[in-house]
């Protein structure tokens, strides 16, 4: 949570939000809603009580509509939202209890050294932060509440990791880590799964009958139009005629006109499609948005630029595919294949897990199978310019001699044996120095701070009032 907080207060993000104060949108007129005793306080930390209208005035200046709350309602949207404003009382609870100030000499200053209020020669600008403050429709002592509650916020997560300073061990660690070169012996896996041409119509059967339902395919049956100014209005521009009347087909599309009906009126020439899936037809774009879109709204018409797209679907179902189809057939082979290269990756991942995997049994792997044992030399933990970024991540892991499952940026999976690790040492005078004791306190100060959070948790006692959240959530339904 705190950690959360303390990174969003150094993002782009939250130093535009300094200067851009939110108007409320969303809820006015909702406060009436609530009536005032138990059930008008949303949660209650320790002894103080958050309002539902606190709660309220949080979700306006978060800027999210109506509509996205309405349906995002499942995915917890609220909670979420009620969860940040917790955060945040929790933090002014914790100002308060540790007697953390801003004097109004630090306010100014702070305000005469926004960059936003500098004129050209780096001076302080009153003209441009009144205008800033007309153009946000807003008063001083408005941006500066806003202003005093984050430098309150800064003070006191200063305050936690006051004074960090990483001993040069430490940031040694993180820099021969992440410099350090790795000699890797690896073997391709492509050549021990089975082919494609090798699985039997025995077995294609078989996966037939176990997944029927898996294999089932959506077809839908459509009709559909292009609408242009030349077979809607008899011309050959888009002029104000031609969008008062796509106007008019969406009205009638809005009062359930049925695409057979709008069609008759206009006589323009239209397609119509039975049994149609992507898989079993040519390449045609404007039917694959179709289907793309079959769960949407019944008739439907878009803009594609150069023309509008009218097409109504008239009926989605599933079929089980024929087995004697040979695109049928083929799918089933290719899940039978990923089916099988799976099971061969996990049983070598659990020899190598159980120390079974050893360099004799990794000789042997390449002897028996004629593959070829490659050599790769890694330079850094940033050098992924053939295994992908995770399988770098996990080399840097690993100590010398290890072995493991690797993958390229074409996806093909190795087996792998850490060779040999090559460590410097971090020098003192040198231009990486600074760099790397800078990311060796933040990583420092990310283990106070969840520490801290851990605190927090424990010394406020959080209760929330589940009544008042459903009714809130009622609201939008």
């Amino acid at each position: 949570m705190l950690n959360s907080i303390r990174k969003f207060s150094k993002t782009i993000l939250a130093k535009i939000i300094l200067v851009i104060i939110i108007i409320p949108f969303v809820f006015w007129g909702m406060g009436s809603v609530f009536n005032t005793g138990s059930s008008n306080t949303i949660v209650k930390i320790n002894n103080h009580n958050i309002s539902t209208q606190d709660f309220l005035d949080h979700l306006n200046n978060s800027r999210i509509s109506s509509k996205a709350i309405k349906d995002n309602l499942d995915k917890n949207i609220l909670e979420e939202v009620l969860g940040d404003l917790i955060s945040n009382k929790m933090l002014e609870m914790e100002i308060k209890n540790l007697n953390i100030m801003v004097s109004e000499i630090a306010l100014v200053k702070e305000i005469k050294s926004n960059k936003n209020f500098l004129d050209e020669n780096n001076k302080f600008s009153r003209p441009k932060y009144e205008k800033f403050l007309i153009s946000q429709n807003l008063d001083a002592p408005s941006f500066e509440i806003i202003l005093k509650e984050r430098i309150l916020k800064n003070s006191l997560f200063k305050y936690i990791s006051g004074g960090i300073i990483s001993p040069y061990f430490f940031l040694n660690n993180i820099f021969t880590n992440e410099s350090k070169k790795i000699d890797v012996k690896m073997i391709n896996l492509l050549n021990l799964y089975k082919k494609h041409n090798e699985f039997n119509d025995d077995e294609i059967n078989d996966f037939f009958k176990k997944n029927k339902t898996t294999l089932e395919e959506e077809f839908i049956n459509f009709s559909y139009a292009k609408i242009t100014p030349e077979n809607l209005i008899g011309s050959s521009e888009y002029n104000e005629r031609f969008f008062e009347e796509i106007d008019e087909l969406e009205n009638k599309i809005s009062k359930g006109v049925s695409f057979a009906e709008i069609i008759n009126d206009s006589k323009i020439e239209y397609v119509e499609k039975i049994n149609y899936t992507p898989s079993k037809s040519k390449n045609n774009k404007l039917e694959k948005k179709i289907y793309q879109l079959r769960n949407e709204n019944k008739i439907q018409i878009i803009d594609e630029n150069d023309f509008f797209l009218l097409f109504e679907i008239s009926k989605i179902y599933k079929k089980i595919p024929n087995i004697n189809d040979e695109d049928v057939k083929d799918k089933i082979v290719t899940k039978l294949y990923e089916k099988n290269k799976n099971d061969f990756n996990f049983k070598l991942f659990k020899k190598i897990t159980k120390k079974e995997f050893d360099n004799k049994e990794f000789i042997k792997l390449a002897k028996e199978h004629k593959l070829k044992i490659l050599n790769l030399k890694i330079n850094s933990i940033n050098d992924n310019e053939i295994l992908n970024k995770d399988s770098i991540n996990l080399l840097y892991s690993m100590p010398e001699g290890s072995f493991l499952l690797i993958i390229d940026k074409l996806k093909n999976v190795y087996v792998a044996k850490v060779e040999k690790i090559y460590k410097n040492n971090l020098e003192k005078s040198s231009s990486e120095y600074n760099e790397f004791k800078n990311k060796s306190n933040i990583l420092l100060k990310d283990d106070i701070y969840t520490s801290y959070d851990f605190l927090l948790n424990q010394k406020y006692k959080i209760k929330i009032n589940q009544k008042t959240l459903e009714r809130v959530k009622n609201y939008f339904r």
